[in-house]
């Protein structure tokens, strides 16, 4: 529970400036900020419009999936939207059925924007901006749907919304249905254009704002990818599905310079006591201490040489120079093409071989966390080249 926090916290503070936090509660829109390469894509950070608009407070929503505001009225073409363009790293706007905390149903715009590193093109985050749209109570005895309880002028010549400071304080203005009564949620609700335009101007407010703290810290970051992707990118995609793997373990990419590592898992840097941006980029001759033995070491290179998979144990150091002996299994992963893309390690330490709660052995659990890494890489290629062709 620490080692999820620490990343949690660590996911702006290794980014941005430590004051874009206060900037960021300054303001006054509903937006929420996730991190796909955290397992189980969490966020990381939650405004104070958005706590007032849900019903949520910031402990209760960070470190949990967006899913959780979904409910069984949300649309689940609408979800797969929202997926498909976390897929494709996209921007996208979407109007979406939500449940506040209290249960209560509500139609919001969602706009989704993925924030790049400058350098090579990595998604860093995914920032959302949810827009209410507004509505009023349904006339007594009307029989008019979702579209027929729409304001005509709907915000659109509204004097008082131009001089609001934020949506937050129009929604008070307009005398806001809070509870939904009379709305159809069965019925889908668009978002008006000013509403639309609105989550746009908010979302270039974000991304200017986190731009700003990111030249603070020389760790650059920008709304729109601005390199080509190289060959040890990883889509969004596949972070996640190899964010659902449990165990310790790395991916490095044999065709790129010193063979880096492009994936870290939690588990990992919880073991090694790394920070991920600490990780990413280097070769694994870091955890390598002077007690290392030599000949394990010229095994694991053999094994890669030849494109063959090995089991060895060798010791191992951690940020803070402690050692650990790390039964680390190595093993080719092969795209859909059948052509080695990636080198996955698993390592555990051997103190910690016998803790397994489902009793498997060292060896299952090494070959079912590689099955998994394996299934992960094949599917994300072959959907990739089914969308090329």
């Amino acid at each position: 529970m620490e080692s999820q926090l620490g990343l949690l916290e660590s996911s702006l503070n290794n980014r941005y400036s430590i004051c874009v936090r206060e900037t960021l509660n300054e303001l006054p829109d509903s937006f929420t900020i996730t991190d796909p390469s955290i397992s189980g894509h969490p966020i990381v950070f939650a405004s104070r419009g958005f706590s007032k608009m849900s019903g949520y407070s910031k402990d209760e929503v960070i470190g949990k999936n967006g899913r959780v505001f979904q409910g069984p009225k949300t649309n689940r073409r609408s979800v797969m939207e929202i997926r498909e363009a976390i897929r494709q790293e996209k921007s996208m706007q979407i109007s979406i059925l939500n449940y506040r905390r209290e249960g209560a149903p509500f139609w919001m715009l969602f706009h989704m924007c993925p924030v790049f590193n400058k350098e090579d093109g990595r998604v860093i985050h995914f920032v959302g901006v949810q827009m209410p749209i507004m509505r009023k109570r349904r006339p007594s005895g009307s029989g008019l749907g979702c579209n027929g309880l729409c304001e005509e002028a709907v915000l659109g010549s509204c004097r008082r919304e131009v001089s609001s400071d934020s949506f937050v304080e129009l929604s008070r203005l307009l005398a806001i249905d809070s509870d939904n009564r009379g709305l159809e949620v069965d019925e889908h609700c668009e978002a008006s254009d000013l509403e639309k335009r609105k989550a746009a101007e908010a979302m270039d407010n974000l991304l200017s704002v986190l731009t700003h703290y990111s030249e603070l810290t020389g760790r650059l970051v920008c709304g729109k990818r601005c390199c080509s992707a190289g060959a040890g990118f990883l889509g969004s995609s596949l972070i996640l599905s190899l964010g659902r793997i449990k165990p310790s373990f790395v991916l490095t990419d044999p065709h790129l310079p010193d063979m880096p590592i492009v994936y870290a898992s939690d588990a990992f840097l919880k073991l090694t006591g790394y920070a991920r941006h600490e990780v990413l980029g280097r070769n694994c001759r870091f955890l390598v201490g002077v007690d290392t033995d030599l000949p394990t070491i010229y095994q694991i290179k053999e094994s890669i040489r030849t494109e063959q998979a090995c089991t060895v144990r060798i010791l191992n150091c951690r940020k803070d120079k402690s050692s650990f002996w790390n039964l680390l299994h190595i093993s080719p992963v092969r795209n859909a093409s059948g052509t080695i893309a990636y080198y996955v390690g698993v390592q555990i330490d051997e103190s910690c071989k016998n803790c397994d709660k489902h009793g498997l052995s060292l060896e299952m659990r090494q070959r079912s966390a590689v099955g998994a890494v394996k299934v992960a890489v094949r599917c994300l290629s072959m959907v990739a080249g089914t969308s090329k062709s």
